[in-house]
Formats: C-alpha cells, sequence, structure tokens
C-alpha cells in the first residue's frame, strides 16, 4: 500500500462551506435505476467542491489561497480570490503554490496557471483544462498529472496531441490553461487491499473466463481455459483491451482527429 505526503502537498486549510455542494451516489445507475456502470457503489461519504471550469473572470488577476484535496477527482484544486473579491475553486497545475497568481484573458502572459485562447499559445506549449466548444468551459485534459501539447495552428484551429496520443483539431477561440494538472504521483499510488478500493466507491470485478459460458463470452470449460476466441470481448460482445480499436465509427468528433490514437499497453504514456 502506498500513499501521497498530503502534509507537504497541501496547505491544510478545511474547505470552503459557501463552495461545497452535496451529491447523491448513484451507485452506477440511471434514471430508471438499471446498472449501467458496473462495479461502481458504496465508499465513503464525500462533499462535492464547486470547481470553476467557465473560468468567466475575464482580465481579472486571481491569488491562491489554499491547495486542496478533492475527493471526486485525482487532481488537487486551489481556492482564488479575484481582485473584485470573489473566490472560486480552481484545478490546481503542477508547481502552483500559496501565494502565486494567475489570470485569465487574451492579454494574459504564457505562465504556469494563465489561461488564453489556444490561437495565442505557441506551438510546443503544454496545456490543460481544455475547452471544446468557445465558452463551454473546461472539458479535456483534467486528471492529475496529464497536459496536452500544442503541435500546429492551421486553418483556425490548433491541433492538440492529448495525453491518449492522439491528435485532434480545437478551433483556436477555446480557452485553455498554461501547463500540466498538479499531483503527477498519483498513477503510482497503490491501493494494497481490496477496503481501500471499497472506500474509494469501487467494488470487486470478476473475470469473465471465472463466468458461465451464460453470462460471458469467454466464460466456460473445464478448469481453467483460455478464452478460445481470436480478440478479446466484453460481456456484450463488443470488441475491448488488448490493442483493438474501439471507437464509433460515426461519432461526429471524427471530422475533428488528425491522428488516431495510439492502442496497447505499449503506448501509453
Amino acid at each position: 500500500m502506498t500513499t501521497l505526503p498530503y502534509k507537504e502537498l497541501l496547505s491544510g486549510d478545511r474547505p470552503m462551506k459557501s463552495l461545497l455542494r452535496t451529491k447523491k451516489s448513484q451507485s452506477g445507475r440511471n434514471a430508471f435505476g438499471r446498472i449501467t456502470t458496473r462495479h461502481q457503489g458504496g465508499g465513503h461519504k464525500k462533499r462535492l467542491r464547486d470547481v470553476d471550469f467557465a473560468y468567466d473572470k475575464k482580465n481579472i488577476p486571481a491569488k491562491v489561497e489554499t491547495v486542496e484535496y478533492d475527493p471526486y477527482r485525482t487532481g488537487f484544486i486551489a481556492r482564488a480570490v479575484y481582485a473584485d473579491g470573489a473566490r472560486r475553486y480552481v484545478l490546481a497545475p503542477n508547481g502552483l503554490k500559496v501565494g502565486d497568481t494567475f489570470m485569465v484573458g487574451e492579454t494574459a502572459p504564457i505562465k504556469v496557471g494563465n489561461r488564453l485562447p489556444l490561437a495565442k499559445i505557441p506551438t510546443g506549449t503544454f496545456v490543460y483544462n481544455i475547452e471544446i466548444k468557445t465558452g463551454g468551459g473546461a472539458r479535456m485534459v483534467r486528471s492529475a498529472g496529464t497536459f496536452a501539447e500544442v503541435v500546429a495552428h492551421d486553418g483556425g484551429y490548433a491541433q492538440l496531441k492529448l495525453p491518449s496520443t492522439e491528435i485532434r483539431k480545437v478551433i483556436d477561440t477555446c480557452y485553455a490553461s498554461i501547463g500540466a494538472v498538479g499531483n503527477e504521483n498519483s498513477r503510482l499510488v497503490k491501493f494494497g487491499k481490496a477496503g481501500r478500493s471499497r472506500w474509494h466507491g469501487i467494488r470487486p470485478t470478476v473475470r469473465g473466463t471465472a463466468m458461465n459460458p451464460v453470462d460471458h463470452p469467454h466464460g466456460g470449460g473445464e478448469g481453467r481455459q483460455g478464452r478460445g476466441l481470436r480478440r478479446a470481448k466484453s460481456m456484450w460482445g463488443k470488441p475491448t483491451g488488448k490493442g483493438q480499436k474501439t471507437r464509433t465509427p460515426k461519432k461526429y468528433s471524427n471530422s475533428f482527429i488528425v491522428t488516431r490514437r495510439k492502442v496497447g499497453k505499449k503506448n501509453r504514456g
């Protein structure tokens, strides 16, 4: 079992009550009460931090008051106070400390934590918290330690190399933050025991090969058997894992993909 040295990484402040929300755990169920995401349920009670992904306060400098833990995400969050007195939670980039400042706007300098339109960001820069639609709020690259690289500007679009190795076009009026998401050592944490997974709301996973044929395409056989199939399948017969392409053939965003992601364990970052 491994943990992170939170006393060294965080400021030790309690979350701000006015920026906390309650969220009922759905345990992977939809509005009809049917399980749509398996292996979810239980876990410790959590309060939702109201993190600002819209960044609608333009050209107003902000100062970091605290760096805090967020139970709903792998990256850390920072409480920022703007010059007009407003306080917001934002996703903390790598290297951000209490007392640092940042700004959102077209004239902001290229500095870690600042947020600019992609058209103003030079090639080779690492970015995170990226919008897909102008003014729609940050949607991509928000997990701990992740970043995308601006590799080109062409025809009103910025080409970004994402953590998945995919190169994708994003309209260059969309905003992105400079740097990489903090808490980069999150991926090195080992839960160490089943109970710790349950604390995080992760329920046990049963292998397909351990099931009966009626329950999974990999199931059945006397004793321990191979799957008997050339390619691995999910419980519903769809291709999965082991370097197989699983992207929907007619997905709406296909026209924005310049280079598809490389699949397989060896190509993961």
